[in-house]
């Protein structure tokens, strides 16, 4: 019985658990039927017999579930025969009131006349789904409240019970002081009923309060539940938060979201590329996402969408649908030494480079995934490359030989920062469609380019070649496979 519904790898759990899973999904339909037709309706009472059956069922594989459940603290200690009979009545009292547990055992009461309205709360056994699908891949929202709940057990137990407290302070008091002046309050329970609509400021008006001593209690309730709910509204916030921001990873990795761009780690010193980048690339026309450790900045741009994970671990790249991206932009981490900030970039080339590779997809591509990545020191740009990155920027080498080339030759890095920015002529390289006949002399290709487009021609590169040529001889062939390094105000074509 325990491997019936209790082990999911077992043979006796894959018969047993798609049977239960039948009864409650006809016990829903035909409960439904049922409410549908009406009391007044001939086949009634045949559906509510067969609604008995299956509360009945019910009761059985309930009963079998907590009874076959094993406490886990026999694998870990030997106890006494008092001991043991204590663990189990203990962990199966915790396990039968673990909420999906509960969720059947109140659907079960609702199989007595007096319970009936229970009945409806057999949809709510749906959520089972959650515990057996694949849907929640990585992050299941369901098991996270579950888990919020958990592990802040104690706090919940003294938040709500802080709220019943109240609630019963108040409703056995206004019953005393009014049980005798007040005919709409007969009983303890109608004290509670107006205590609990008061403090929630729900304010039904069924029962009100008519003497001066009960009206006092009614304010001094009507204040407390303020700072009541405030607690409770603050301890439910802290603890679910989390869990509820976490349905986000899962949207975004079911989503048909294709050929976005992938930013692999964020640290504050790389805000200015977020800006620049919005720059080269229309956000509206291509998505872009930030995937990094930690909750999302406040400064980030509202165009870039936040996805918490770790780019070095393989398992988490499905989060970004990284097999569907268009480019990666992997960022050094400027709060570590150059030499493990690079070490961290390799790794998170060579994970993603791995995870492509597994992927049946990667087949399927026009084009493999363009990986640019920041390298701060120079020693480590072969390794980034031999990790399969497609281009590599030393940010660090780059900036310093500029500044110190800026000494002896004067003006210069004003113009390198002009080509660097968008609005001004521009470095590009690309294949562009001429209407020339290939192939075509260097210095009669410079001199079409810049007589029909306005175009300034630097070099070539070949194919399957990172390294351009620069200047070389008029006499030089370009072919039409060759890629143009240009300088434009804009993009060809």
């Amino acid at each position: 019985f325990h491997q019936a519904f209790h082990n999911k790898d077992t043979r006796a759990y894959q018969i047993v658990n798609p049977i239960v899973w039948f009864l409650i999904v006809a016990s829903i339909v035909v409960f439904a039927v049922e409410v549908s037709l009406g009391e007044e309706h001939p086949s009634a009472i045949f559906l509510s017999e067969i609604d008995f059956i299956f509360i009945l069922l019910f009761a059985c594989e309930y009963s079998l579930r907590i009874a076959s459940y094993r406490p886990p603290s026999f694998e870990v200690f030997v106890q006494s025969r008092i001991g043991t009979l204590k663990e189990h009545i203990r962990w199966r009292i915790r396990y039968a009131l673990h909420p999906l547990n509960l969720i059947d055992l109140l659907t079960i009461l609702g199989g007595a006349p007096e319970l009936k309205g229970l009945r409806g709360l057999r949809a709510l056994r749906l959520l089972r789904l959650f515990k057996s699908t694949k849907l929640f891949r990585y992050s299941n929202p369901f098991y996270g409240l579950i888990d919020s709940f958990e592990k802040n057990e104690l706090l919940y137990v003294m938040t709500f019970g802080f709220v019943g407290l109240i609630i019963l302070t108040g409703g056995v008091s206004i019953f005393l002081v009014e049980n005798k002046q007040n005919v709409d309050i007969n009983s303890i329970s109608d004290g509670i009923w107006w205590s609990v609509v008061t403090i929630t400021t729900v304010g039904y008006g069924d029962i009100s309060p008519v003497t001066s001593l009960g009206r006092i209690i009614a304010i001094v309730l009507m204040i407390s539940g303020m700072f009541t709910l405030a607690l409770f509204a603050g301890v439910v916030g802290q603890t679910l938060l989390g869990s509820i921001l976490s349905i986000r990873e899962e949207q975004f990795r079911m989503s048909p979201t294709m050929n976005h761009i992938v930013i692999c780690g964020y640290d504050p010193g790389a805000r200015i590329l977020l800006d620049t980048l919005k720059k080269e690339i229309d956000p509206e026309q291509t998505k872009m996402i930030i995937f990094a450790e930690g909750s999302r900045p406040n400064n980030i741009p509202p165009e870039y969408e936040w996805i918490q994970g770790d780019p070095t671990k393989e398992s988490s790249l499905d989060k970004v649908r990284l097999a569907y991206a268009k480019a990666c932009i992997i960022v050094g981490k400027r709060s570590l030494l150059p030499q493990m900030a690079d070490a961290e970039t390799i790794l998170t080339i060579f994970t993603i480079r791995s995870f492509l590779k597994r992927k049946k997809l990667k087949l399927e591509r026009k084009s493999p995934l363009y990986i640019s990545s920041e390298i701060l020191d120079s020693e480590n740009v072969e390794h980034a490359y031999t990790a399969g990155a497609d281009e590599v920027i030393e940010t660090n080498h780059m900036g310093f030989s500029m500044l110190s080339h800026s000494i002896t030759n004067q003006g210069s890095a004003k113009v390198m920062s002009m080509i660097a920015h968008l609005g001004n002529y521009n470095l590009y390289i690309d294949k562009l469609n001429l209407d020339v006949s290939y192939p075509l002399s260097f210095g009669e290709m410079q001199h079409y380019l810049k007589s029909k487009r306005n175009i300034v021609l630097l070099g070539i590169r070949k194919p399957d070649d990172k390294n351009a040529m620069f200047n070389p001889s008029d006499n030089y062939l370009v072919r039409e496979v060759d890629s143009l390094v240009y300088l434009a105000t804009e993009k060809n074509t």
